[in-house]
């Protein structure tokens, strides 16, 4: 069901070498650019026509309006379940707690006696958010865009899902019914390539946005890419993934079910366990044949996610090795199950979350532990973080200098400037003192 890789053998490779030895899912963007740039086109030139046949040919409903009624939005939330509701509002309160501590304040710094840089942080003006239809749903999604882009003080916020046959072209109710609860009224019948073009452009019923957020498929990264320097976007994401550091002391059953519950995702998605016990590898095998016969998508997207190139058991000599194993694989989720856990997760470099322990599942940072689930995929871990408060925020500078700071400083400013051959630069600070230097202090 699960490959093994066995790394225990000579000392291991570094950097790129090692991370060619470890598994990870084939995501091709580059290959899906070219597919989704003549949608993408279409939509700009022909706006919410476009949309409309879009839907009709790739959801198979005719759509009449774009825009999702107001009334529909209520609809869905009165209709509920109330389990549901109360299980989302608990959610989003956790969620904002969080993001609401990152929130950042404007800094000044007095470099020299009248002389001060501030940094202000100004939240982008508007954002689209997408939040993904196809084999799930899912308005965990929807909290983890909406709540960072609304702490951090973006003015517009709006939000395009799939259109849906099977809800008369709306995007699933349940989606809709997070919109509410969130206060997000301004949400499109819109999926793919040309939701993000949309966005992108703007059409007769959406202004254009200055960023577009959230979670998609092959079709939705490769649109980011190609509308990236037009608009801001938060990463390409490919398929999910959850690698497992744990030793002899861990629990086999929870790490199957853990490696399970990701893979039930979608048949791209990785599970990787790494351990420096052939004991629990064998017992985790034993537990997957176990609980997979046991649970739901089985067929279309737990066993091919298992059995894909992606996923494997990864063997190492000592939890030394699997540390550098996890930095080279750099996870969206990183679970650390080993008898010194906390120790161990302050060591790691590159993971797009990390999960301390038996009591911390990715399961529970994917819907109610108040971190983000809006992670970096594919090893952008080394390099990137997941969705925040910062994510929508822009830090400018802003620069005040009196007339003796100015001249106390010209001199080094003239030297550079001619060092770099730009004269002009130094004649920029000597038209304000007659076209001398100023004599330094």
């Amino acid at each position: 069901m699960i490959s093994r890789i066995d790394l225990r053998g000579d000392a291991l490779p570094e950097g790129g070498a090692l991370r060619d030895l470890l598994p990870r899912a084939e995501f091709d963007v580059e290959a899906a650019l070219e597919k989704v740039r003549p949608i993408c086109e279409d939509v700009h030139h022909r706006g919410d026509a476009a949309l409309v046949e879009y839907a009709k040919r790739f959801d198979q409903v005719e759509l009449t309006h774009v825009r999702v009624p107001a009334e529909a939005l209520a609809d869905a939330l009165e209709q509920l379940d109330p389990a549901v509701r109360a299980a989302l509002e608990e959610s989003i309160r956790r969620t904002r707690i969080v993001h609401r501590a990152q929130r950042r304040t404007s800094h000044t710094t007095q470099v020299v006696p009248g002389g001060t840089v501030t940094e202000k942080w100004v939240p982008v003006q508007r954002v689209g958010l997408y939040a993904p239809g196809g084999r799930s749903v899912y308005p965990s999604s929807v909290i983890m865009n909406a709540v960072p882009a609304q702490e951090a003080g973006v003015e517009s916020v709006a939000l395009a899902s799939p259109p849906q046959a099977e809800f008369g072209g709306l995007p699933h109710p349940t989606i809709l019914a997070a919109c509410a609860l969130l206060g997000v009224d301004e949400v499109y019948a819109a999926g793919g390539a040309q939701a993000v073009a949309m966005f992108a452009h703007g059409t007769e019923s959406c202004a254009p946005a200055n960023m577009v957020t959230g979670p998609g498929n092959i079709w939705v990264a490769a649109a980011k890419r190609y509308f990236t320097g037009r608009i801001g976007i938060d990463a390409e994401a490919g398929p999910t993934e959850i690698a497992v550091l744990a030793d002899s002391t861990a629990d086999p059953v929870h790490v199957a079910a853990d490696l399970i519950s990701q893979a039930e995702h979608d048949p791209m998605a990785a599970a990787v366990l790494v351990t420096d016990s052939e004991e629990l590898a064998s017992a985790v095998e034993a537990e997957l044949k176990t609980q997979v016969a046991a649970t739901k998508h089985v067929d279309d997207r737990i066993v091919p996610a298992l059995a894909g190139r992606q996923s494997a058991i990864v063997l190492v000599r000592d939890l030394e090795d699997g540390l550098k194993v996890v930095d080279a694989y750099g996870a969206e989720h990183l679970e650390i199950q080993t008898a010194d856990a906390a120790a161990l997760a302050d060591r790691v470099r590159n993971a797009g979350a990390i999960f301390i322990g038996p009591w911390a599942p990715v399961s529970l940072g994917d819907y109610c532990a108040g971190s983000n689930h809006v992670l970096p995929t594919g090893g952008c871990a080394c390099h990137s973080s997941g969705l925040s408060v910062q994510s929508f925020l822009r830090g400018i500078h802003v620069v005040d200098y009196t007339r003796d700071a100015l001249a106390e400083v010209t001199h080094h400013v003239v030297t550079l400037a001619e060092a770099e051959d730009l004269p002009a630069h130094g004649a920029a600070l000597k038209a304000r003192f007659g076209w001398k230097v100023p004599e330094s202090k």
